[in-house]
């Protein structure tokens, strides 16, 4: 199904989401009209244009970027759109425009919360993909600009906007499998070797010094952009943040848990060696007290499913056991493994896939978004909850680089008794680029 017969059909409302039905002029109305600006672009970014695009009575008003291959993409997604955007390329110089109310962010990781907050302090609602900040510290300073500048803030962990999967967790907390007190959530991949970089000069058509931005200057080379970034510490999160996230966040949503009590980690950069600086193999535990655990494995290049499938998550209780498989499905065992409820969702997942793994399901945390600017709903993922699961990852990122076992505070997962480990919690910014929450 293309994305746009997805928005005009009726599987929206059938799957329990509210159709767009304003008061007297109706869904068109010029006053609920939401216009959107999107940063990064290349892969992403790109999606989420042609996406938000098509939702009713939203228009994407200008695109920023700082490569010409990728600000090409952006216009090419926005082709058949009614409105051409305007191109900003210095998000300094777009958030100070007027005429416009959310900010949609995938850049990469060192950009999502310095960009959401220059958002945020100019008036501006945000989007912003996961995860929310490139270390702990970002997270809570997501926190302190919402509660400061009182705008919305969203995270692109679109599961949480999943019918079947609110449904799901809504059975659970009823009780269908009992207590639950483990969760299990994998990702895997067959990404191939980044290779040993060349320092070479930077190409014409990318604005290096924007693209850094707030990291520390680094030296450009040539197995780094655009995709590569990921698997540096200095840049990126590697892929327990990467696509860990997702799985992580639904096992935390459906045990209801905020923070941890002990993180371990293990794992390594095993199955080449190059550049490629994070895990490519990792074994991650998340203790909650002595009374809930969840655990991820990651492997970025060996595919081997999980439960015949690239990634998801499993919840066992007392009673019984709940399987996803990647998207919106799922699966109700009793405890003696007998199936007792089946729900397929409306398409599988795709963990290859670099832009989007679940597809048209990604709509419906789209459309809550521009909602809740309208006031019409309530964000299903606000970044005071979303930065609780980004953390995990993270903690478990701190874990693997220290070689340590984390003890965290259950009030809000600071990392107790560990003073090497804590240098981790936040990183150093490029003089005068760092974020300021309470400017």
């Amino acid at each position: 199904m293309k994305r746009r017969d997805f928005i005009k059909t009726g599987s929206i409302a059938a799957a329990g989401i509210q159709i767009l039905n304003f008061p007297v002029f109706g869904k068109n109305a010029p006053s609920n009209k939401v216009i959107l600006a999107v940063m990064g672009l290349n892969s992403r970014g790109s999606y989420l244009a042609k996406s938000y695009a098509q939702l009713p009575n939203v228009e994407i008003a200008y695109i920023c970027d700082v490569e010409d291959g990728a600000i090409q993409h952006g216009f090419d997604a926005l082709k058949s759109a009614p409105r051409k955007p305007i191109l900003v390329r210095d998000i300094r110089e777009l958030v100070q425009k007027n005429d416009f109310d959310g900010l949609v962010i995938a850049t990469p990781d060192h950009w999502h919360t310095p960009a959401a907050i220059l958002g945020v302090s100019h008036g501006k609602n945000v989007y912003v993909e996961k995860p929310c900040g490139q270390n702990p510290a970002e997270g809570e300073m997501l926190v302190l600009a919402m509660n400061r500048y009182g705008k919305l803030i969203q995270m692109g962990n679109q599961r949480r906007s999943f019918p079947t999967l609110i449904e799901a967790v809504k059975q659970v907390r009823e009780g269908i499998i009992g207590d639950p007190y483990m969760a299990k959530a994998w990702y895997v991949n067959d990404r191939k070797p980044i290779g040993i970089g060349k320092v070479i000069p930077v190409p014409a058509t990318l604005n290096y010094e924007l693209w850094q931005g707030p990291a520390p200057r680094r030296e450009y080379k040539d197995n780094l952009i655009h995709y590569n970034w990921h698997w540096f510490w200095h840049w990126g999160t590697g892929e327990a943040c990467n696509n860990g996230t997702h799985e992580i966040d639904c096992c935390r949503w459906f045990l209801g848990l905020d923070y941890p009590t002990k993180v371990t980690s293990s794992g390594g950069r095993y199955a080449y060696h190059d550049d490629w600086q994070t895990p490519d193999t990792q074994i991650a535990s998340f203790e909650f007290g002595t009374k809930k655990v969840i655990t991820w494995e990651g492997r970025s290049c060996n595919k081997f499913p999980v439960e015949g499938a690239g990634r998801g998550f499993t919840i066992y209780g007392e009673k019984g056991t709940l399987v996803n498989l990647g998207a919106g499905d799922y699966k109700i065992f009793d405890a003696g493994n007998k199936l007792v409820k089946e729900v397929k969702g409306e398409m599988a997942a795709d963990p290859a896939n670099p832009v989007s793994a679940t597809g048209n399901l990604d709509f419906y945390h789209f459309e809550n978004f521009v909602n809740s600017i309208r006031g019409e709903a309530k964000l299903n993922s606000p970044v005071n909850e979303a930065q609780k699961s980004v953390l995990l990852c993270h903690l478990a990122n701190i874990s693997q680089r220290t070689g340590t076992s984390l003890d965290c505070d259950e009030k809000n997962g600071h990392i107790l008794h560990d003073p090497n480990a804590m240098k981790l919690w936040q990183r150093e910014y490029e003089k005068g680029w760092d974020p300021k929450p309470n400017a």
